[in-house]
């Protein structure tokens, strides 16, 4: 597994026992291993059994991968994930970003800044995106995420073809 993620043996188990902060880049690198989508890693509280549960999410009980040693948290909008599209909700610490890597964008997907700046840098450009600012980025490609200021960045994320 270490060496199909690019990562150590020693680098894992501190990750396994949460020594070590993991970044996105590398949860997605341990879910293409595992064969998964990284929002297979979203905790789940008790299933929701109530007829809107198809179709609605509500703030208590929304999946969350929560990554605070590295200043990120994720929590999934969406109902499930059997969908073509996916909604998650991260919020960045101050200064926390996703990972000297990035993460590989799979396919089409946006965002929204509620709170804060994020930083976006792809291989040809960095934006600095403000409270009320939106963005697209489309195809594949890597990407490399930081919030720059000195209070939580909330962005809500919207990918199609569910490939988070």
């Amino acid at each position: 597994m270490a060496e199909r993620v690019g990562r150590s043996v020693g680098h894992l188990s501190q990750l396994e026992r949460g020594v070590s902060p993991i970044t996105l880049d590398t949860l997605d690198r341990i879910a293409r291993t595992l064969d998964v989508s990284i929002s297979w890693f979203f905790s789940a509280p008790d299933p929701e059994t109530s007829p809107e549960s198809a179709i609605v999410v509500r703030r208590d009980r929304r999946r969350q991968i929560n990554l605070s040693r590295a200043g990120v948290r994720e929590e999934l909008l969406s109902p499930n994930l059997t969908s073509s599209l996916e909604m998650v909700l991260t919020t960045f610490a101050p200064g926390a970003s996703n990972g000297e890597g990035g993460r590989m964008r799979k396919g089409d997907e946006g965002g929204f800044v509620i709170t804060g700046q994020l930083e976006i840098r792809t291989s040809d450009q960095t934006v600095l995106l403000e409270a009320g600012d939106s963005f697209q980025l489309e195809g594949v490609g890597r990407q490399w995420c930081r919030n720059p200021a000195d209070e939580d960045a909330v962005i809500v994320w919207s990918f199609a073809s569910a490939h988070f």
